[in-house]
């Protein structure tokens, strides 16, 4: 049961439920809610985010805008470089090591289609340590999906020669070995 794995109790079940229902509530009025004082409910959710249980993520609501969201699965022999290099492609927002036939997933966003292509090319289908890679364009979310975004992205269109912009580009040069001493 996650409520045990996480060592919580019901109050704080119910505490991390409301924040989760409506974010933008009060301490008091979550204190209303489950009959409890105002700093009980202050120090529950402090506990909470120092343990790293509750987080608060700002970002874009994928579900509103109007963006290319899509989810690129590839086979690598090196997952743990395209994990790191996750941390610095302002496109991708955030990687992740999977089970299976494909060893990571990546979510890319773009206002564009040809930037997330560009930046599959770039990225994966050039990399000769990168035996599969498939892409797919999410068409429809069910739920409010908060992701950060960096926006300087949208100012540069990657390419093969260039990359992803100046960060992105040092970094992948820097795990392939091309830029040891650059600092």
């Amino acid at each position: 049961m996650i409520s045990a794995k996480l060592k919580l109790d019901d109050i704080d079940r119910k505490i991390i439920t409301l924040v989760q229902d409506d974010p933008n509530l009060t301490h008091t009025q979550i204190a209303e809610k489950i009959n409890r004082s105002q700093p009980t409910v202050g120090m529950r959710i402090k506990k909470l985010e120092k343990e790293g249980i509750l987080q608060f993520q700002p970002g874009i609501n994928f579900k509103k805008v109007d963006l290319f969201l899509s989810m690129v699965e590839l086979n690598t022999k090196r997952p743990d470089e395209i994990l790191e290099m996750a941390k610095y492609c302002p496109f991708m927002l955030n990687a992740f090591r999977l089970s299976g036939p494909h060893n990571i997933c990546i979510l890319l966003s773009s206002s564009k289609l040809d930037k997330l292509d560009n930046i599959v090319n770039y990225h994966f289908r050039s990399n000769p340590d990168v035996n599969s890679v498939s892409m797919n364009m999410i068409t429809e979310i069910s739920k409010d999906f908060i992701l950060p975004i960096d926006f300087k992205s949208e100012e540069h269109t990657p390419t093969l020669e260039e990359g992803c912009g100046a960060n992105c580009k040092f970094e992948m040069a820097k795990l392939k070995g091309l830029a040891k001493n650059i600092d």
